[in-house]
């Protein structure tokens, strides 16, 4: 890796990780640069301004929960789904602290308007679209979108309970329910 990638590279997981920890709004190219280890100067050189950057965090999400859904192929349909919720619950301590990591950046980019509105809500959009698929494959026919958008509406709703509660352990049993729940759909 050279150089130039490589401060691109911890530019963008900079941004990332103050982005979920503390929101986008409050983040500043100056804490960017400073958790990177990059001069701020040199952050335009990599990225024409704040908005470039948030989109290439929304990138690297989408790479990662693709990655995710990748590792999962080898599992049947309704295991996908099991890993989905048991991934989810290995959050608990972080989603307690700074909520869900792909629902907090969505709810806080979705009340702009634009490409990075569009582009956050894809993120939660390929995982309602990856659940339908499943329940489709599983044979829920008609009913896999109202389950797959019941299941990604648990997940997010326990998320914000468990960061609102400051508890981990709201994530915990909820995701044993919606374990219990997708044996019974």
């Amino acid at each position: 890796m050279n150089k130039r990638t490589d401060k691109r590279i911890r530019l963008i997981e900079a941004a990332d990780k103050l982005f979920y920890e503390q929101g986008v709004n409050v983040t500043t190219l100056a804490n960017i640069a400073a958790l990177a280890e990059v001069p701020l100067g040199n952050v335009y050189y990599y990225f024409k301004s704040k908005e470039s950057i948030v989109l290439a965090v929304i990138e690297r999400r989408r790479q990662a929960i693709q990655a995710q859904f990748l590792a999962w192929d080898t599992l049947n349909h309704k295991a996908r789904l099991t890993s989905l919720i048991e991934h989810n619950a290995t959050q608990g301590i972080d989603a307690a602290s700074f909520g869900d990591w792909l629902g907090s950046l969505c709810q806080e980019l979705c009340k702009q308007s634009g490409e990075i509105s569009s582009a956050a809500a894809g993120l939660l959009k390929d995982v309602l679209y990856w659940c339908e698929v499943q329940f489709k494959e599983m044979g829920k026919g008609e009913k896999s979108h109202t389950l797959a958008l019941s299941l990604l509406s648990g997940l997010q709703g326990t998320s914000l309970l468990t960061l609102t509660l400051k508890n981990p352990q709201v994530i915990e049993q909820q995701s044993h329910y919606l374990k219990n729940w997708l044996e019974t759909v």
